[in-house]
């Protein structure tokens, strides 16, 4: 199930790593900057109750979606009472799934606004839909998941391992020049055609994509 769910969130733009028990769960929640974690209840070594209430005496805030055969009220007071922001039980629709995380992930609508907007440059979160100028860029999954990622830290530097925790995930090469290919691609299609140029390259640094005036 974990394969089908990360093969389904990559799809969908969403960088995945996944744990296959719950000590992993916590040793890769301690290491990396997560924007959500899901967790199923019934993980080998530490169930996900006890990963959950671990993540939280941590001070770790990250929003968790735990995943249960358990339907009983016990069991999701039992996972609220440990830290989790939000409980589905099996079987449940991949459609509800993206829509729980999305909500997660909108919870605080001042850190994660659903449309971003710099200069003519629009990006809206919730349709995956960009333009600029009034004029719609078409753009790959993947293009669209470095951009997303780019907008909500706009006018912030972000660096090449920043972009390959949050828009790739484990499986990827530190040492490829994929994230430099990306940034190219997305060079051209929202500023080769406009003189007002908005994502820039800080060689050696990284990237931020911002207005110069």
């Amino acid at each position: 199930m974990a394969g089908v769910i990360a093969k389904g969130l990559r799809e969908q733009t969403y960088a995945v790593d996944v744990a296959v028990d719950g000590e992993e769960a916590l040793y890769q929640a301690s290491i990396n900057d997560y924007d959500l974690i899901l967790l199923d209840v019934l993980l080998p070594v530490r169930d996900g109750f006890e990963v959950c209430r671990a993540i939280r005496a941590r001070g770790d805030s990250t929003p968790i979606l735990m995943l249960t055969a358990r339907a009983t009220v016990d069991d999701r007071l039992t996972g609220f009472d440990c830290g989790a922001d939000d409980y589905l039980t099996k079987p449940f629709s991949f459609r509800e799934l993206l829509a729980r995380i999305r909500a997660l992930l909108r919870r605080d609508a001042q850190l994660r606004p659903d449309v971003f907007q710099l200069d003519d440059l629009i990006v809206d979160s919730a349709s995956h839909r960009v333009s600029r100028a009034a004029r719609e860029i078409e753009l790959t999954a993947k293009e669209y998941a470095l951009l997303e990622y780019l907008a909500r830290r706009a006018g912030q530097l972000v660096s090449r391992s920043e972009i390959a925790t949050h828009v790739w995930d484990d499986s990827f090469d530190p040492f490829s020049n994929t994230i430099d290919v990306y940034v190219n691609r997305l060079r051209k299609k929202i500023d080769e055609e406009h003189s007002h140029k908005l994502l820039h390259t800080r060689r050696g640094e990284g990237y931020i994509l911002e207005s110069r005036h």
